[in-house]
């Protein structure tokens, strides 16, 4: 007789005290918790204050820290040892998760990563124990490759996964060429966004209004490329225009990206800082504007389209498979700021267009995201345990 409840640990590498990241995961806990599977989670940096981290515990889903460090005498030995003889973190987290799980004896484990590579150390916990496992990539970035001593762990912890979870085919392609190897076992999932899946928001008609675009990322610059914009912006053309751009969102370039405002002497630019009411967000703006230099699938880009709002963004990540150039948004071909302007002109001349253009992306994300992405996945999840079991 097959079983009926089974046993899901859910562990993240995400180093900060909460990730968007973690949003996927956090929710197929919930779903299986609420369902009366028995759930654990452990992550790399727990803040128990952390209404998330809250949340799950109040489900019955209890929250295991792996932030281990080495006693302090280890680590002043540490500065005496060559690198690869250290006492490191890393080895104190897998000792915690190995023990974890040995108790544990999950029926399958799911390996959230922030980097398609940032967990390997993480699932290469359970590949050793011959644990059921997946592993899901969040994100991954085109010059970022594993070093050579890591290749072969971070290969073989992909291959053999149950399944390889990623959020746009173009992180899936980019891991398969990263690791020398192809992933048959590999699969797209979609990320939980905050916008209704059905109810069009209403236009927000300019009229002799200045044009608000929304650049709706954490202030960081080396994966969301706000620099990028600015170079733009600081043209001569753009101050005259009757633009503005908003940037919404808080991180660790806040400082270094208004500094650079006040020295290229950009006018049309705000911080309005972190926003959670999304939906206020696009009905102040009327498209979002986006220069990434590497993504995953950002989720500003599914909630703007949700919401009827055209796009311009770049050719990275899994954003050019969401947005059709010239159709349902606007597509630079390269993260630089001659591309981007490129795109911008492109828009600007056709903003009288937007919503119409904003409409077909509404139709088009809709035939792309599911309505419910945690539920979506849980079940996956739920199919490839009842098939082990």
């Amino acid at each position: 007789m097959s079983r009926s409840l089974f046993r899901f640990a859910f562990v993240s590498s995400c180093t900060d005290f909460w990730g968007g990241s973690e949003e996927l995961w956090a929710g197929a806990a919930h779903i299986f918790a609420a369902a009366g599977h028995r759930v654990r989670a452990f992550k790399t940096n727990v803040d128990r204050r952390a209404k998330q981290v809250i949340k799950l515990e109040s489900a019955n889903c209890p929250v295991e820290d792996l932030q281990g460090l080495p006693p302090k005498p280890l680590r002043l030995i540490n500065r005496f040892l060559p690198h690869d003889r250290q006492h490191l973190h890393k080895n104190y987290a897998q000792k915690s998760l190995d023990k974890a799980l040995r108790s544990f004896q999950p029926d399958l484990t799911v390996v959230s990563q922030g980097i398609n590579f940032d967990g390997a150390y993480l699932a290469e916990v359970c590949r050793r124990r011959k644990l059921p496992y997946v592993v899901v990539a969040q994100k991954a970035v085109d010059f970022l490759f594993p070093a050579d001593e890591e290749r072969a762990s971070v290969r073989a912890v992909y291959e053999a996964a149950v399944k390889c979870f990623f959020v746009s085919r173009h992180n899936l392609n980019l891991t398969e060429e990263q690791i020398g190897a192809a992933l048959p076992n590999a699969e797209i999932v979609f990320n939980p966004y905050a916008a209704p899946f059905e109810n069009l928001l209403s236009w927000n008609d300019a009229g002799s209004g200045k044009i608000r675009l929304a650049c709706v990322a954490r202030l960081f610059i080396i994966d969301k490329g706000q620099d990028i914009l600015l170079r733009v912006l600081a043209q001569e053309k753009w101050k005259k225009r009757e633009l503005e751009v908003v940037f919404y969102g808080e991180g660790v370039n806040k400082q270094a990206l208004a500094e650079m405002v006040r020295l290229l002497e950009v006018r049309n630019v705000k911080f309005a800082g972190y926003v959670a009411d999304v939906e206020q967000i696009w009905k102040e703006s009327h498209a979002l504007v986006l220069p990434s230099r590497s993504e995953g699938l950002p989720l500003a880009l599914v909630e703007a389209m949700l919401y009827g709002r055209p796009s311009i963004v770049t050719r990275v990540g899994g954003m050019a498979e969401v947005v059709a150039d010239n159709v349902t948004g606007f597509i630079a071909a390269a993260p630089t700021a001659e591309a981007f302007d490129e795109a911008l002109e492109r828009a600007w001349a056709q903003r009288r267009d937007w919503r119409q253009i904003g409409m077909r992306a509404a139709d088009s994300i809709r035939k792309i995201v599911p309505p419910d992405p945690c539920r979506r996945f849980a079940d996956k999840l739920a199919e490839l345990t009842k098939e082990l079991n």
